[in-house]
């Protein structure tokens, strides 16, 4: 893993299949640590972004730290999609305007 004092260079990418996962890695290692069962279930990985991650960075999600352990352990760092529940209460609380 190649850190800088710290801190990380990381890309993201996204899936193709579904909606807001995302999978966070070293990019000096691109996707080779991403298990092949892992890889085929994402769908072809599309770059996002990338980051210069720090332990102290807050992202929507998570933290920095939450993913720079998960790249030192597994290799990369899943990020799933919001579970629907959450989703579907937000669409409840949402205001509608009816028309009539």
């Amino acid at each position: 893993m190649t850190y800088f004092k710290g801190k990380l260079l990381c890309e993201v990418f996204k899936s193709p299949r579904k909606e807001e996962m995302y999978l966070f890695v070293d990019k000096t290692q691109g996707l080779t640590e991403v298990p092949d069962a892992l890889l085929e279930r994402f769908g072809e990985p599309r770059s996002a972004m990338t980051l210069l991650l720090t332990p102290d960075k807050q992202l929507a999600r998570t933290t920095g730290s939450a993913i720079m352990a998960a790249i030192q352990e597994k290799g990369y760092y899943l990020q799933l999609p919001p579970a629907k529940e959450e989703y579907l209460l937000d669409l409840y609380r949402a205001p509608t305007q009816a028309k009539y």
